[in-house]
C-alpha cells in the first residue's frame, strides 16, 4: 500500500516488538509549606497581610493517565523511527496532504500489528496526528501553534512547555522525549531558514514559516535543557478599531494618532517584551497613504504593513566562519538610498539609532520604530545611551539635541500585572529647555484601583494639555475638536 513512498533498497527496522523501556516519573511532589504559629500582637498595632494564594504550577496526573501516556509515547517513538526507515522523505515533498496521512496510517497499522499492540479508535488517530506532525511539522508544538487563543509558546527543557493566553502563563502537558527530540525540532526550525544552532553557536534568532518569531538556546549555555520561545505570529492584523474595541486606547486617542501619522510626526513607539508594541506599530501604520513609499528593517521580519508600496529587509548574522553579518545598521543605510518616504525600524536597540535619527532629520519625515523603555522619559534616556555605545563621542547637549529636533510623539505600551494591555501614555517633545529635553504628556492611563480577582480598575483621560503640533494638524485638514485635549470623567 505504501509502496509508491517506500524507500528502494535494504528496509531499515527490524520487526518484532521493541523492549520497551521505563521512563521516570513525572516531577518530584511540591514541598507543603507548614503553617506558621499566630504571631502575637496588639490588636492596634497588627497589619494585616493579603493571604497569598499559591497555586502548585503542576499537579501531578493520575497514575493510570500517566504510564498510558508513557506507552503511548514510546510506541510513538518506535513508530517515528520505522517511518524514517520506511518513508522515501525526498518523495514527500511532492505528495498531498491525504496521500501521506494514507502512508502513516498504512505504516502505523502494520508496525503496530507486528509488535502485538491493541489501541482503541482514539489513541490510533491521536498517534497517527502525532507523526504526522512528526514528519510534516513541529512534533509536540504542532498543535500549540494552531490553536489561536495562544500567543507565546515558551518551552523550558524537555519536560516543561509554557503558553500565554490572555496575559497570562499556563503549564501545559505537552512533553518531548528527550532532549535530543527538542534539539531535533530546533535543528529542523534553524535549517528551514538557513541558520544554525550547536555548542559553537548555542543561540539562535529565527522565524517560523507562518511568520511566528522563534528564539533557542541550547547546553551548554541553556543548564537545564534547551530553552525556545515562540512569539505566534497573528494571521488577523488588529486594526486601530480592534485596538479600541479591546480597550487598549480610547477613540480619541485614536483620532490624535490618525492625525500625528497623516501629518508625518516621527514616532517612538515604547515598551517592555510582551507589551504590544509590534502590535500598536503595526495598528498605526494602517493611517499611512497608500501612495507613499514605505520601507521596514528588521531582525526578524513580522511587521505587517497593510500598504501596497513596502519594501521589506532583514538583517543576517555571520557565517560558521564569522563573515557576512548584515546588520540593521546597513539596512538602514542602504535604505536611504532608495528613496524611501517612510523608514520603519522594528526595533532600535544598538548604533543603528544614530542612522535612524538621522533619517528623520534629514526628509524622512513620518518614520517610526520600537523601543525598550519603561516610560517616555526613560525612552529619551535609552536613545541617549544607545548614541553613547555607538562609539561616537558626541556631547550630551548635542545628543539631546539630535533627539529632540527628530522624535514628535512617544507612545507608551504597557502589559499590566492582570495581563492587559495598555498604551498608558502619549507624550509629545516639544524642544529643548536648556539642556533638558522638554515633554508633555497628552494622555494618559490612570489606575484607580484592583478587583478581588486581581483585575485592573482605571480609565484612560487625558491631561488638559493643548498638543503642541495642533497647528500642523489644522494645516494638513486634521482639525481636532478642543474636548478631546479635555480630561475624561471615568465611566
Amino acid at each position: 500500500m505504501f509502496s509508491k513512498y517506500k524507500k528502494t533498497g535494504g528496509q531499515g527496522g527490524a520487526p518484532g516488538t521493541p523492549e520497551l523501556k521505563s521512563i521516570p516519573g513525572g516531577q518530584s511532589d511540591l514541598p507543603v509549606a507548614k503553617e506558621s504559629a499566630p504571631v502575637a500582637a496588639s490588636k492596634d498595632n497588627q497589619v494585616k497581610r493579603r493571604q497569598m494564594s499559591r497555586i502548585p504550577t503542576q499537579v501531578a496526573p493520575v497514575d493510570k493517565e500517566k504510564k498510558r501516556k508513557e506507552r503511548l509515547g514510546e510506541i510513538k517513538l518506535e513508530l517515528h523511527k520505522r517511518l524514517l526507515d520506511n518513508l522515501n522523505l525526498s518523495a514527500l515533498e511532492t505528495a498531498t496532504e491525504n496521500d501521506l496521512r494514507a502512508e502513516i496510517v498504512a505504516i502505523s497499522g502494520e508496525a503496530l500489528d507486528e509488535m502485538g499492540v491493541v489501541l482503541n479508535r482514539e489513541e490510533r488517530q491521536t498517534l497517527n496526528q502525532d507523526l504526522y506532525d512528526e514528519v510534516t511539522g513541529l512534533g509536540p508544538l504542532e498543535p500549540l501553534l494552531k490553536d489561536d487563543t495562544i500567543n507565546d509558546i515558551l518551552v523550558n527543557g524537555p519536560q516543561q512547555v509554557f503558553v500565554e493566553r490572555s496575559g497570562k502563563l499556563e503549564l501545559t502537558d505537552t512533553t518531548f522525549k528527550d532532549e535530543r527530540h527538542l534539539l531535533r525540532i530546533i535543528d529542523k526550525i534553524v535549517s528551514a531558514v538557513g541558520r544554525r544552532v550547536d555548542e559553537s553557536n548555542p543561540y539562535v534568532d529565527a522565524r517560523l514559516a507562518d511568520g511566528s518569531r522563534f528564539n533557542a538556546m541550547v547546553p551548554p549555555i541553556a543548564v537545564d535543557g534547551s530553552l525556545v520561545s515562540i512569539r505566534k505570529f497573528k494571521k488577523e492584523k488588529l486594526s486601530i478599531d480592534d485596538l479600541v474595541n479591546f480597550g487598549a486606547f480610547t477613540e480619541e486617542m485614536a483620532a490624535y494618532l490618525q492625525a500625528a501619522v497623516a501629518t508625518r510626526l516621527n514616532i517612538i513607539v515604547s515598551g517592555g517584551t510582551g507589551s504590544g508594541k509590534t502590535t500598536t506599530l503595526n495598528a498605526l501604520s494602517s493611517f499611512i497613504d497608500d501612495d507613499e513609499r514605505i520601507l521596514t528593517i528588521e531582525d526578524t521580519a513580522e511587521l505587517q504593513l497593510q500598504q501596497t508600496h513596502v519594501g521589506r529587509m532583514e538583517s543576517r548574522p555571520p557565517n560558521v566562519e564569522g563573515k557576512g553579518a548584515v546588520t540593521q545598521r546597513d539596512c538602514l543605510r542602504n535604505a536611504l538610498r532608495m528613496r524611501p518616504d517612510r523608514i520603519i525600524v522594528g526595533e532600535t536597540r544598538g548604533e543603528e539609532v544614530i542612522d535612524m535619527l538621522q533619517a528623520m532629520n534629514t526628509g524622512h519625515d513620518g518614520s517610526m520604530t520600537t523601543i525598550h523603555a519603561n516610560s517616555a522619559r526613560d525612552g529619551v534616556s535609552r536613545l541617549e545611551n544607545m548614541i553613547s555605545m555607538a562609539g561616537i563621542e558626541m556631547p550630551l547637549k548635542a545628543s539631546r539635541s539630535q533627539i529632540s529636533s527628530a522624535v514628535n510623539l512617544i507612545v507608551q505600551a504597557s502589559r499590566l500585572q492582570d495581563g492587559s494591555r495598555r498604551m498608558v501614555s502619549i507624550t509629545e517633545v516639544t524642544g529643548m529647555e536648556g539642556e533638558v529635553i522638554s515633554m508633555q504628556e497628552i494622555f494618559r492611563y490612570q489606575r484607580v484601583g484592583l478587583t478581588p480577582d486581581n483585575k485592573i480598575i482605571g480609565h484612560f483621560t487625558a491631561t488638559g494639555v493643548r498638543s503642541h503640533f495642533s497647528e500642523r494638524f489644522r494645516m494638513w485638514g486634521y482639525d481636532l475638536p478642543a474636548n478631546i485635549f479635555e480630561p475624561f470623567a471615568a465611566e
